[in-house]
């Protein structure tokens, strides 16, 4: 039984979404090990072919709750078997890895783990009243759930340091200008509708061979050219024995729109 996120399916799309508005969504123990669950349910049943990860009660997420960090002994942590930092960064590298198209749909506050959180997703779209910070150093801490792999990656190095070494607050449309979110809607009305139809458009796609291109696309960066062409063979070789591909290349033949079944 969940108790601080809720999962939801809408056609071809999975909506995994973090419930604890009286805490602006802040992760807890409980709750990272709920989105684990839910983000590997989703991994698991083929008829979900986009994922969307949101926040409910007007924020997405405020970073790490804060108390039960501040609260975290050696005793608390051998009695539970895990610890906040384990949980945080698994999620981060499964909501990364998930071979689906992932969209972090955010309406209010991404704070710290939580912005690393959306980090992890392809894409993000905000609300224009959503507020990103890479609160790190107001602690005095530096970044721990891959943010600093993460952000050069999504927004370049400089963009990078700039907001991470200030901690300054970036409203949607200054995010979007850095490269930090991808789409900025009126109000949370007009995100879920933008969301939603960008999710059924990547669910409507290729599954595998989408989910296989996130991959390499993903690994590109660590690779040399010959490894990854011989990466992207193998892949090849993947989609090549998909149903896709065969009525990809029928519709091409008969010059019509293909209509993928995501097998």
């Amino acid at each position: 039984m969940s108790i601080y996120s809720e999962i939801e399916r809408r056609g071809a799309v999975g909506i995994v979404a973090l419930n604890r508005p009286d805490a602006r969504n802040a992760l807890n123990v409980g709750l990272l090990q709920e989105l684990r669950g839910a983000i590997a349910e989703m991994a698991a049943d083929k008829t979900v072919r986009a994922v969307v990860l949101t926040g409910r009660g007007g924020a997405f997420c405020a970073g790490a709750d804060v108390k039960e960090w501040s609260e975290t002994t050696p005793e608390s942590v051998a009695a539970a078997g895990t610890t906040w930092i384990d949980e945080a960064l698994a999620l981060v590298r499964e909501i990364h890895d998930l071979p689906k198209p992932t969209i972090a749909m955010i309406d209010g506050a991404a704070v710290g783990g939580g912005l690393d959180m959306a980090l992890a997703c392809d894409f993000r779209y905000a609300s224009a009243r959503s507020k990103f910070i890479c609160s790190y150093t107001h602690v005095g801490y530096s970044p721990d759930c891959g943010g600093s792999w993460l952000m050069p990656r999504v927004m370049g190095l400089e963009a990078s340091k700039r907001f991470a070494f200030t901690g300054d607050l970036w409203m949607a449309e200054v995010a979007l200008a850095n490269r930090l979110i991808s789409h900025v809607s009126a109000d949370a009305q007009a995100l879920l509708a933008d969301t939603m139809a960008f999710a059924e458009k990547l669910a409507a796609g290729p599954t595998v061979a989408i989910g296989l291109t996130k991959t390499l696309l993903n690994a590109s960066a660590d690779r040399s050219l010959a490894d990854q062409q011989k990466a992207e063979v193998a892949a090849g070789e993947i989609c090549a024995t998909t149903n896709d591909h065969a009525e990809g290349l029928a519709a091409t033949m008969e010059r019509r729109a293909p209509n993928f079944t995501g097998t």
